[in-house]
Order: structure tokens, then sequence, then C-alpha cells
């Protein structure tokens, strides 16, 4: 990844980390974005977004706004030594008791993804339906990008599925190209969505 090409030049307010404040609409637009994928090991939805709201790390995160402060989106990251999200099991027994926790964990590790040197994984990028179309996913990805750099990294890695070919035109748009495909095989019933495009 060239760096300088990272442009700078951003007309929406980007920052790192978010207040406690910002927790459950931030855990209600990851909900939004990725529930349907997740729904099958993490129901009811409302344990579910309580459970995201205190499991978000706000170290790992890059958050998108208007000049007056209104939540647009937010991307998170993943790194050898941190992560936007953890499913961990005490956390997710608090939120749903031993039996449904354990099964949960169970399912979440099918999905689960481990950085590789030299590599920031891109660990969910979420937009506010009243955003769409503003461009704040591609300043998103951008900023993505420039953190990579920060931290001396020569690629961001992302996985986006097969049900989602907007999401695929934009990366590709942005750079990003697919180096594997994974198939979930009999997983796809679980998930909904039949394989994971790896893009670096």
């Amino acid at each position: 990844m060239n760096c300088d090409e990272v442009e700078s030049t951003m007309s929406i307010a980007l920052m790192n980390e978010f207040p406690e404040a910002d927790r459950l609409e931030i855990a209600q637009m990851y909900w939004n974005a990725f529930g349907s994928k997740l729904g099958f090991a993490l129901s009811p939805p409302d344990k579910a977004i309580a459970m995201i709201a205190v499991s978000l790390n706000p170290r790992s995160a890059i958050v998108a706004r208007t000049s007056n402060g209104e939540l647009l989106g937010i991307a998170g990251y993943k790194t050898f030594s941190d992560s936007f999200i953890r499913f961990d099991l005490n956390c997710l027994r608090q939120h749903f008791g031993i039996l449904r926790s354990l099964w949960a964990k169970l399912v979440l590790l099918l999905l689960d993804r481990k950085p590789e040197a030299g590599i920031l994984l891109m660990d969910g990028i979420c937009v506010a339906d009243r955003a769409r179309g503003r461009g704040v996913g591609t300043q998103l990805l951008n900023a993505i990008k420039k953190k990579a750099c920060e931290l001396r990294l020569a690629y961001v890695r992302l996985d986006v599925i097969d049900t989602n070919p907007r999401a695929q035109k934009l990366y590709a748009r942005e750079g990003f190209r697919p180096v594997a495909i994974r198939d979930l095989g009999p997983f796809r019933f679980l998930f909904g969505f039949r394989r994971a495009i790896t893009m670096i």
C-alpha cells in the first residue's frame, strides 16, 4: 500500500475512538449491518445489541461524524494486540445464560478471523441508513488505510460476503483485490450467505 496515495481531504469529520455515550447507538448500527449474519447465534436482537454495546472497544475504531457531531458511521479494525469487538464468553453468559452463550460462542468461532503479520484486519464497517450514498463508507475506508500506514502495516484486509455486491464494488473501486474465497458449505444455512471473499 502506498501511503502517499491515501487521500487526506475529508468533508466529514473522522476521529479515533468514541465516547461512552455512543455505545448503544454504535451497537444498533452494527446490528443493522451484521444482524442477519449474527442472528442465528445472537438472539433476541435486544439482548444482542446490549451485549455488543458493552463489548465494543473504542481504541480500535474510527468514527465518522457531521460537523455538529451526528454519528454517520464507524469502522472497526483488528491487530495482534487489539480488536474492535470481542464476543467474550463471560459477557455472552451475562446476557444469554450458560447454554445459549456456549452455543453462541461455538457458532461465532466459525466467523472468527485472525490478523496476519503486516496486515490490518478491518473488523466491520457500518454506515447509518440516513448517511448512505454520501461517501461515508469511502472516507472510512481511506481512514482505515491511513491507520494501517500509521501502524506501519503493509496491507489492509477485509472480508465481504457474496450477498453484498454493493460493498464488493466499493472495495474494488478503492483498490482492494480478491485473494481468497471461503465457502461455508452447509454453514451457509446458519449465516445466510454462501461465500466470504477476502480482499486486500
